[in-house]
C-alpha cells in the first residue's frame, strides 16, 4: 500500500518538474516550487515508514517548513523586489 503511494508521489513529482519547466510565469514556476517540496516531505515520510526509520518524519517537517517559508521569501521578493527593510538606515530627526 505505501509502495504504491510512493509510486503516485513519484508520478505527482514528475509532473510538477515538467510545470516548472514549462510554467509560463514566475509564479507558476514558483507554485511548482512549492508543489516540488510538498512532495519531497511527503515522500520522504513515505519512505521513512517503508523503512523503519520514524526519524524521517521529523526530518519532514522541518524540511515542509523550510520549504513554506522560502517559497514566502521568494515571491516577496519578486513581488517588491526586495526582502524588507534591513533596518540599519535611520530616519532624520525631525
Amino acid at each position: 500500500m505505501f509502495t504504491v503511494t510512493a509510486l503516485a508521489l513519484l508520478v505527482t513529482l514528475a509532473l510538477a518538474l515538467a510545470r516548472a519547466a514549462l510554467g509560463p510565469t514566475v509564479f507558476d514556476r514558483a507554485q511548482a516550487a512549492n508543489t516540488i517540496g510538498t512532495v519531497a516531505m511527503l515522500l520522504l515520510a513515505v519512505l521513512g515508514f517503508l523503512n523503519g526509520r520514524p526519524e524521517f518524519l521529523d526530518l519532514a517537517i522541518v524540511y515542509g517548513l523550510l520549504n513554506v517559508i522560502g517559497t514566502i521569501a521568494v515571491l516577496k521578493y519578486f513581488r517588491h523586489g526586495d526582502l524588507g527593510d534591513a533596518g540599519d538606515d535611520e530616519s532624520p530627526a525631525a
